[in-house]
């Protein structure tokens, strides 16, 4: 192997060891280590501070389009784990935790007015965070931890010294920076410059055992769902981080499912996705509705700030309020007729359903749930489809017939009889 190769590989020991690995040259410096088995339960458990979305001496990235309302999410989860609140019902372990927040897009006037929203809307402020939460504006205080010079790239160490130095002092548990892309100067596209500041970060967080949140644009989705991979640039970022948070805004199938129809309401729902839950179990999506809080600050015409707060949400279950009875009355009806199993028929058995519920096949809300609460019932076997031919017609349709029926001696009973 010629000199060129061996500094190449030894370029590679380094960066994977974070600049410390021995030289290549040094023949027999290298050693492996033979694995001392621990007690299982001995082994210290994972530090999760904020659900499974933020871990202790790791990066979570936050990939999310423009304009969804990304730092109004995070300006909650901070606000939250400062208060020990728990109000986006996550989950935090060790109750409040000491967050700093450094936004390189916004004034400082303008976090004011998100994180007093915030803290108005759930009805915290100084007295639960105490002297738990920072926050920093890019605006008052540039950070830049990596720049392409006359030299070439370079990580800018002396900023990850005084990070360190900071986080150590105040005894900062999670550092949130908003977003990725104002925190450096190289081009996002190269993955192997940003594979070596996203493992710069990664290292940071090792080093203070603080959870690190980077929050990242996506690329142009052209109005489709995105995911973890859909991050602007180059992949390093979103391989390096141990959980990826990805931020969708409600799209109108959605919208329907839930009964809410108005464009403008849809933009109000935001669905985050653990895209990348390498350290804990997928979890479903997760909703959050952006609530508008009136800050009170009366300009000279009477005119208030009207601001965006983060809540969570909870989609309406198409089975609240109904029973095991419905369901065996709609068999019912269905067993007596013809019904189509396509919603576009005349004869669609989502008339059946509607009929028993009394819902209102008009209404765009109450269509969704019968089309969700026959789809549940197939799905477990109450019904399915039949293909049957049409005479005269040259082609089949399909209906919806009775699978497993529900026997009368599971009804509830009264004294009256059949429930």
């Amino acid at each position: 192997m010629d000199s060129l190769a061996l500094e190449r590989e030894a370029e590679a020991a380094r960066d994977w060891m974070g600049g410390d690995a021995v030289s290549i040259h040094d023949e027999g410096q290298i050693r492996a280590t033979p694995y001392s088995w621990p007690d299982a339960a001995s082994i210290p458990p994972r530090s999760w501070l904020l659900g499974y979305w933020y871990l202790r001496g790791e990066v979570t990235a936050i990939v999310a389009p423009g304009g969804l309302g990304k730092s109004t999410f995070t300006i909650g989860t901070a606000l939250s784990l400062a208060s020990g609140l728990d109000f986006l019902k996550l989950g935090q372990p060790e109750k409040t935790s000491r967050v700093w927040v450094w936004n390189l897009e916004d004034a400082k006037e303008e976090l004011d007015r998100q994180v007093s929203a915030c803290a108005m809307h759930h009805g915290t402020g100084p007295a639960d965070c105490a002297d738990r939460l920072y926050l920093d504006s890019g605006l008052d205080t540039e950070l830049c931890t990596a720049i392409e010079g006359e030299h070439g790239f370079e990580i800018i160490e002396p900023v990850y010294v005084g990070l360190k130095a900071e986080i150590l002092r105040r005894k900062i548990d999670v550092l949130i920076v908003d977003p990725f892309v104002s925190s450096h100067a190289i081009s996002e596209n190269d993955n192997r410059m940003m594979d070596k500041v996203a493992k710069r970060w990664k290292r940071l967080a090792s080093e203070t055992n603080s959870a690190i949140v980077l929050v990242h644009h996506t690329k142009k989705m052209g109005g489709r769902e995105a995911k973890a991979e859909d991050g602007r640039g180059a992949v390093a970022l979103i391989n390096a981080a141990r959980s990826t948070l990805v931020v969708n805004p409600m799209t109108k199938e959605e919208g329907e499912r839930f009964g809410i129809t108005d464009s403008t309401e849809l933009r109000h729902f935001m669905r985050v996705d653990d895209d990348k839950p390498n350290r804990a179990p997928a979890q479903a999506a997760t909703w959050f509705k952006k609530a508008s809080a009136q800050l009170g600050n009366q300009d000279a015409y009477g005119r208030t700030d009207s601001v965006g707060a983060v809540e969570r949400w909870t989609p309406p279950d198409p089975f609240d309020g109904i029973s095991l009875r419905h369901l065996f009355d709609v068999q019912q009806l269905i067993a007596a007729g013809e019904y189509g199993a396509n919603v576009q028929a005349m004869d669609w058995a989502g008339n059946a359903v509607a009929e028993i519920i009394g819902a209102d096949l008009g209404d765009k809300a109450d269509k969704a749930r019968v089309k969700s609460l026959l789809s549940q019932w197939t799905a477990n076997k109450a019904f399915k489809i039949e293909t049957r031919p049409m005479p005269g017609k040259g082609r089949d349709k399909p209906f919806l017939i009775v699978g497993e029926a529900v026997e009368p001696s599971m009804l509830p009973t009264f004294k009256s009889g059949v429930g």
